[in-house]
């Protein structure tokens, strides 16, 4: 990659060869740049030139989009994703799940169609055919691996834009190139640039390669940092260089030896969202339910399980299973007095909304919450003053 096309983005002769910013020498001084003579017909065909490009919202209402196309629903749109985890936490097995799910046609994760097979290519510059041949008959439980699976262990130095460009040129109806990983190709600095100006241009390459390529979702793997990050953002290794060129951000997350993880997902074309995982066998990754919105709930109950006791964790559960509500009265029957004190805490938190009196409803539910069901059950004076005494002896 470091030696791509010698005057290309991606270049190895020593010159940085992307667009200039400033067209003098005279630096940046608006005066300096008045100085320079220029005619009225010079003006005008140089503001031409530069004012190509502009549209109006009148031919903008006129144009007819094709929809975004996907690799993967809800995960992996055209375009360019970064796919980021800690070393050894399944990165390379989750990614070739799902190029065997795009392959075969099949369901990704467990659980997401990705409709009828496509051609896909894997550039799995960590591994030998051997260990590809069983990893491959691992996740699909067969020895026949889809014929529209393709890959490749080793490409020439410097060669990485090129290589996609040939593949591309024989293969157009590729749906997904996955380049695992970019450390593998990732070039020096030119001299004098930055390291965020070394991963923009490197990411700013790829995504234009993608972008060249209508339907085409290129992603590439990346250890993610060691330090922990507030913004799963953040925790993206190096600069922000990779990640502002990104069109989307996928961050694998898992504790060492846990069967439990999750998927970060963050772009300018899909939703932000957690997803919750589960790793199978060690080596094949699941939805935690039977779609995306299942697993995003399972993610925030695991989150909301960490943060509290076990007993609000089964408060929290149990309303969570009636987005209709249900009253104080009735969790008391299967926890008990200490019930009100839960709620009240719970509801401070904003993990749960108090509907009426006595009634609790989920916060992503409230409206699914009727006025008849408010008024459809006996709510007793005991069921408020049962919550304000528990939350005043919990105190």
């Amino acid at each position: 990659m470091g030696g791509e096309g010698r005057t290309g983005p991606l270049g190895s002769n020593g010159r940085n060869n992307g667009p200039q910013l400033s067209e003098t020498s005279d630096g940046d001084d608006p005066k300096s740049r008045r100085q320079v003579p220029t005619s009225d017909t010079s003006d005008s065909d140089r503001d031409g030139r530069l004012l190509a490009g502009v549209r109006d919202g009148t031919w903008l209402s006129g144009q007819d989009f094709p929809p975004l196309a996907y690799a993967v629903p809800g995960l992996i749109p055209e375009g360019l994703t970064l796919e980021v985890g800690p070393p050894k936490a399944g990165k390379s097995w989750l990614t070739l799940g799902l190029l065997l799910a795009v392959a075969s046609g099949g369901v990704a994760l467990g659980a997401i169609k990705v409709g009828e097979p496509r051609r896909v290519l894997y550039l799995a510059l960590e591994d030998g055919d051997r260990r590809m041949q069983d990893r491959c008959r691992v996740l699909l439980g067969e020895p026949e691996i889809p014929p529209l699976f393709h890959y490749l262990t080793r490409i020439e130095p410097g060669a990485l834009l090129a290589t996609i460009e040939a593949w591309m040129r024989r293969h157009p109806d590729t749906a997904m190139i996955t380049i695992d990983t970019l450390g593998r190709v990732m070039p020096p600095a030119f001299q004098g640039e930055s390291a965020y100006q070394r991963d923009y241009r490197v990411g700013a390459a790829l995504k234009a390669q993608a972008d060249a390529c209508p339907g085409l979702s290129v992603v590439i793997l990346h250890h993610d940092r060691k330090a922990s990050a507030d913004d799963f953002v953040d925790s993206v290794s190096g600069t922000h260089g990779l990640a502002g060129a990104a069109d989307t951000i996928v961050v694998l997350c898992r504790a060492r030896q846990s069967a439990e993880g999750s998927l970060k997902v963050t772009g300018r074309d899909v939703p932000e969202n957690e997803y919750g995982l589960q790793v199978v066998g060690g080596t094949t990754w699941q939805l935690d339910g039977a779609d995306l919105s299942a697993a995003a709930a399972a993610a925030r109950t695991r989150t909301d399980t960490r943060a509290i006791s076990d007993l609000s964790a089964q408060v929290l559960a149990a309303v969570r299973e009636r987005p209709d509500g249900i009253y104080a009265r009735d969790l008391v029957k299967r926890f008990g007095k200490d019930v009100y004190q839960y709620l009240g805490r719970l509801a401070d938190a904003g993990r749960i909304d108090k509907r009426a009196r006595g009634l609790y409803v989920p916060v992503s539910e409230l409206s699914e919450v009727s006025e008849d069901q408010v008024s459809g059950g006996a709510v007793s004076d005991s069921d408020d003053a049962g919550v304000r005494n528990g939350e005043a002896a919990g105190q």
